[in-house]
């Protein structure tokens, strides 16, 4: 069963800011001539990964997907905003928030934060 994303506009700045950070430290790792990845691009490439399971199947044992109360639903209150793990075990972990909708075969990415 494959779903659509669809980035509210929040998440959507998000993601792209943390894939502008993995992008400058790959530059510069690249000229400093590090092999080893900094901790921007490990970030992006587990929300990439989450993001690509959560479009797959919303139900990956890997998300730890769970119900969160403290969001609203962008759609329909009276629906329920889910929570996906990008990292676990990990201090400030990141989570990945979203909620069916709205139209069939689509998920809203409603926010992508470090876990309070």
């Amino acid at each position: 069963m494959s779903f659509e994303l669809v980035w509210l506009p929040e998440a959507q700045s998000q993601y792209e800011s943390i894939k502008f950070a993995a992008q400058e430290a790959a530059a510069t790792r690249a000229t400093a001539k590090r092999t080893k990845s900094s901790k921007q691009e490990g970030l992006f490439k587990q929300v990439h990964k989450c993001a690509q399971l959560l479009a797959s199947d919303p139900r990956h044992p890997g998300l730890h997907t769970h119900d969160y109360d403290s969001l609203e639903h962008p759609y329909d209150p009276k629906q329920k905003v889910f929570e996906a793990y990008v990292q676990n075990k990990t201090p400030s972990a990141y989570r990945l928030f979203w909620c069916y909708g709205p139209k069939q075969k689509q998920i809203t990415v409603i926010a992508i934060m470090s876990h309070p």
